[in-house]
């Protein structure tokens, strides 16, 4: 752990300093790689709040842009490594965390880092790292999926993302905002939206709001399968045509003319009602439902 004096440096989360700090490093935003900049003070309080750091535990920070959401994790963390795919704003950086010693930027796409060994070097001695950030609308669900996938000792993600997909992530069975990726993410934690952020809080302002979303990442699956591969295949099949029944959209997927008449018994053995649509399944249905389906598949092979 890093021993560090920490100057404590001026908050940055303001649209005068924001604007200042760009101007003076000649920086035009690229919007491109989905740079909007918050500047509401207490949101970022929110955000750091719900990820329930302390001076034992790491955060791991994805795109801190100018350095403002990392200033106030590097408050409370006992280590802060943030990943910046803009080389133009180290120097920018440097600047702003040159009172955190214990705050380190690694120039680099996250989506192409490797990451256990990151963490590794990065977070050696802290056995709680958290992702906390503001991550580009446009690879938000990769940059989470990879997080997840990737089975990380991570604590919780905490993030801010586009409200409408924060909305999918928290969603239950029945609604229309339920699909692949509500299992895909509550699979591997239980989710919970914090606050909702007005897109007016950003320079520049994007088009649509936001919501910050805290990910407590479980110790184990939410629901046992055999073949984990599998049961998210099913779960991605079962959603192609939302609108088709679950039959409907699991014979494409598995069957041809002449086998698909086994797909009934198999959805019945599973308890699930052919005319039923991917929507209305919980996350147990899907577990039970794979299990029989990769046996009867196997068979067909």
């Amino acid at each position: 752990m890093d021993t560090g004096k920490t100057v404590v440096q001026e908050d940055i989360a303001s649209p005068k300093k924001t604007s200042e700090l760009l101007k003076r490093h000649g920086l035009v935003l690229k919007k491109s790689l989905g740079q909007n900049f918050l500047v509401d003070p207490n949101i970022l309080h929110k955000i750091v709040a719900a990820a329930e750091l302390d001076k034992t535990k790491g955060a791991l920070e994805i795109g801190p842009g100018i350095g403002a959401l990392t200033q106030q994790l590097a408050k409370e963390a006992g280590k802060v490594a943030a990943i910046e795919i803009d080389q133009r704003l180290l120097p920018l950086l440097k600047e702003t965390l040159g009172g955190y010693p214990h705050a380190t930027v690694i120039h680099g796409d996250v989506l192409k880092v490797a990451l256990k060994p990151l963490f590794e070097e990065q977070f050696q001695g802290f056995e709680q790292v958290s992702v906390v950030a503001n991550l580009p609308y446009y690879i938000t669900t990769p940059i989470i999926m990879k997080l997840l996938e990737e089975k990380l000792p991570l604590e919780n993600i905490v993030v801010m993302i586009q409200k409408e997909v924060a909305e999918r992530m928290s969603a239950k069975p029945g609604g229309k905002e339920y699909g692949s990726l509500s299992i895909a993410v509550q699979y591997y934690c239980d989710p919970e939206i914090v606050t909702i952020v007005p897109h007016t809080v950003f320079v520049p302002q994007p088009n649509v709001d936001s919501a910050v979303i805290k990910l407590k990442v479980r110790r184990r699956p939410a629901v046992e399968v055999e073949d984990e591969a599998f049961f998210f295949d099913v779960v991605q099949a079962s959603f192609v045509q939302r609108r088709k029944t679950i039959y409907n959209n699991l014979a494409a997927r598995y069957f041809t003319k002449e086998t698909k008449s086994q797909l009934e018994a198999i959805l019945r053995e599973a308890g699930i009602e052919p005319s039923r649509r991917g929507e209305t399944l919980s996350m147990q249905e899907y577990a039970r439902l794979s299990g029989i389906l990769s046996q009867a598949v196997g068979r067909a092979k």
